[in-house]
């Protein structure tokens, strides 16, 4: 299982990284991915929503189980990731890549220090597997 440390995580086991141009990319762990099993299908919302930071935003459904998506921090969806409709398994074999789900805008990038690093993301992950 890997925690890069350039992003930042959730408790729900989303990760948000801060890109070149000022927005911010949203996807969910490799952790998620493994607990979730297969990726079977993706509901992601249209770009120009606003989203409240905890605020839901859309579903992964697995052949295991069907979770809600929670939006890392407030802001505007500028892009989906439109490849995950066709081939949503990309987030089970590249979570932090490929598998990305949405990128928003946001007033102010200062609020991923708000969000958990890599370090506490793991400790997390670790003291939930118990």
């Amino acid at each position: 299982m890997s925690f890069p440390a350039d992003l930042r995580y959730t408790k729900d086991h989303e990760w948000a990284r801060l890109e070149a141009d000022g927005t911010i990319t949203v996807g969910i762990t490799d952790h998620a991915q493994d607990a979730l099993g297969d990726v079977v299908y993706v509901e992601l919302p249209e770009a120009g929503r606003a989203l409240e930071a905890g605020e839901t935003f859309g579903v992964v459904e697995s052949v295991k189980s069907v979770s809600d998506l929670y939006a890392p921090c407030a802001g505007e969806v500028v892009e989906s990731n439109g490849l995950l409709q066709d081939a949503p398994e990309t987030i089970n074999g590249d979570a932090y890549g490929k598998g990305w789900l949405v990128k928003l805008k946001v007033e102010d990038a200062g609020v991923l220090d708000t969000l958990l690093d890599a370090k506490a993301y793991q400790a997390l992950v670790e003291a939930e597997a118990g």
